[in-house]
C-alpha cells in the first residue's frame, strides 16, 4: 500500500522506487520551471530494465594519451567512498575511447551499497554485469580498458552531461526512456508533484478502461 500524501516529505528512497519513473519526475520539474534536466544524448540501460534511483556519486573523466603514473587512483577512491544508495555518475564527454566501467569495479561498487552507474561513455564485461543484475546506463560499449586511455580527474564536484548539470547528492532516476535529475532545491516539490501524478494516473487509466473518452478523462482529471 502506498504511503498517504502526508507522508511524502518522509518518503524513502525505497518507496520512490516503487511508484516513480524518469518520465513523470520529468513532467514534474517541468511544472516547477526546471525544464531540461535530462540529457538527449542516448543513455541507454545496458545491464537491467526497472527503475534505478539514488544519489548522485559524481566523476569527471578526460582522455588521455601518456602513460598513467597513478593508473584508476581516483575512480577506485570514488568507488570505495561511494555510500548505499548512491549512483555513480561519470561524466566523460561521451568519449567511446575505453570501457571505464567493467565487471570487478561493479563487484567493489555493490559491496558497497552502490545503487548503480550512469557512464557518459562506453563500458564493458556486459554479459557479467547482466548476469550481476546491476543497473549500468551508458552510451555503449568498448573492448579497450581505460588505463592510459581515460582516468578520473575529479570527483565529488558538480558534473555536466549533455548540458545537464549533477551535482553531489541530487536525486537521479533513470530507466528505458532517459535520465532526469533533480536538484536537491526543489526536490521536495519535484517529488510530492510526481508522486500525485502517478496516482492520478491510476484513476485516469482504470476511467479509461472502464470506457471514458480520453477528452473526458483530461477534462475531468486534469492530467495526461
Amino acid at each position: 500500500m502506498n504511503p498517504p500524501l502526508a507522508a511524502i516529505a518522509g518518503l524513502t528512497l525505497a518507496m520512490l522506487r516503487q511508484s516513480l519513473y524518469s518520465a513523470v519526475v520529468c513532467d514534474a520539474l517541468d511544472a516547477e520551471g526546471f525544464p531540461r534536466q535530462s540529457p538527449r544524448v542516448p543513455l541507454r540501460p545496458l545491464t537491467t530494465t526497472g527503475v534505478l534511483i539514488g544519489r548522485c556519486k559524481t566523476t569527471l573523466w578526460a582522455d588521455m594519451a601518456h602513460a598513467d603514473p597513478r593508473p584508476y587512483e581516483l575512480e577506485l577512491a570514488a568507488v570505495d567512498s561511494c555510500r548505499p544508495d548512491e549512483v555513480i555518475i561519470a561524466a566523460a564527454g561521451g568519449s567511446m575511447r575505453s570501457g571505464i566501467w567493467g565487471e570487478l569495479l561493479t563487484t567493489a561498487a555493490s559491496n558497497g551499497g552502490c545503487a548503480g552507474v550512469i557512464i557518459d561513455g562506453a563500458v564493458r564485461d556486459v554479459r557479467r554485469l547482466r548476469q550481476m543484475n546491476f543497473p549500468v546506463f551508458a552510451r555503449g560499449t568498448c573492448v579497450y580498458d581505460s588505463k592510459d586511455r581515460q582516468r578520473v580527474i575529479d570527483l565529488d564536484v558538480a558534473v555536466e552531461i549533455d548540458g545537464v548539470r549533477f551535482a553531489p547528492g541530487d536525486l537521479v532516476v533513470a530507466d528505458e526512456d532517459g535520465v532526469v535529475v533533480v536538484p536537491r532545491a526543489v526536490e521536495e516539490a519535484v517529488v510530492r508533484r510526481a508522486w500525485e501524478k502517478v496516482h492520478a494516473e491510476n484513476q485516469v487509466r482504470g476511467a479509461i478502461a472502464a470506457g471514458m473518452k480520453a477528452t473526458e478523462a483530461f477534462r475531468t482529471y486534469g492530467v495526461l
